[in-house]
């Protein structure tokens, strides 16, 4: 399948998603892969897994870039040889990217009531408020917020719970406020979130006023 959407944020901000429907030869056709990546390929056993793998390297096709272009830091932050800021999620049948001048987030989840039962590892009461709104679809932006959040953090070993705030939102305005406070790091964030029809939320984090 072609992309499922485009999101041009701003100028210098892309998100590019992808609903995975084809079988995973037709994923591996007209990839190219580096040895690294190659090897992680080989040792997934889920073959979901292994279609959001691939899935993320026609996404990075679409936006110019080939898995050679592609690296880690030691803590498993992607980065691109050309210095722009990137950020990568798949769930289930989806995938995306953001690539940006900027450090940024995203985070795709499905919405399931089994969140309900773990939000206390996640939202913490004295910061997060949770509103009247349908409780799943409003814990899965909060966990897709955090998770956004600590995916721009270079270092990690945040903690969900106790580093990572988003502030109430409503899903009507789509976008909220967060924060990551972890010793001297100390950043705002704008969160941007949508619904898929088909039962998915996406969120992303750019810096404060972006």
């Amino acid at each position: 399948m072609p992309l499922y959407k485009t999101i041009i944020h701003d100028e210098n901000t892309k998100i590019l998603v992808w609903k995975i429907e084809e079988s995973l030869e037709d994923l591996i056709n007209d990839i190219s892969l580096n040895e690294r990546s190659e090897k992680r390929l080989n040792g997934m056993k889920s073959e979901l897994h292994r279609k959001g793998f691939l899935s993320v390297r026609h996404l990075l096709k679409h936006a110019g870039y080939s898995d050679f272009d592609l690296y880690y830091n030691e803590y498993g932050k992607p980065l691109l040889k050309d210095k722009s800021h990137i950020s990568i999620t798949h769930s289930f049948e989806f995938s995306a990217i953001i690539i940006s001048n900027t450090d940024v987030g995203i985070d795709i989840e499905k919405n399931r009531q089994k969140i309900v039962n773990i939000q206390h590892r996640f939202v913490n009461t004295q910061v997060d408020i949770l509103s009247d709104e349908d409780l799943v679809n409003q814990l899965t932006v909060i966990w897709g917020a955090k998770e956004s959040m600590y995916k721009t953090y270079p270092y990690g070993g945040l903690s969900f719970h106790n580093n990572i705030a988003i502030k109430p939102f409503l899903f009507e305005d789509k976008k909220s406020e967060g924060s990551v406070i972890f010793g001297n790091w100390k950043k705002q964030y704008c969160i941007h979130f949508m619904f898929f029809k088909e039962g998915f939320t996406m969120v992303y984090a750019m810096p404060s006023g972006k």
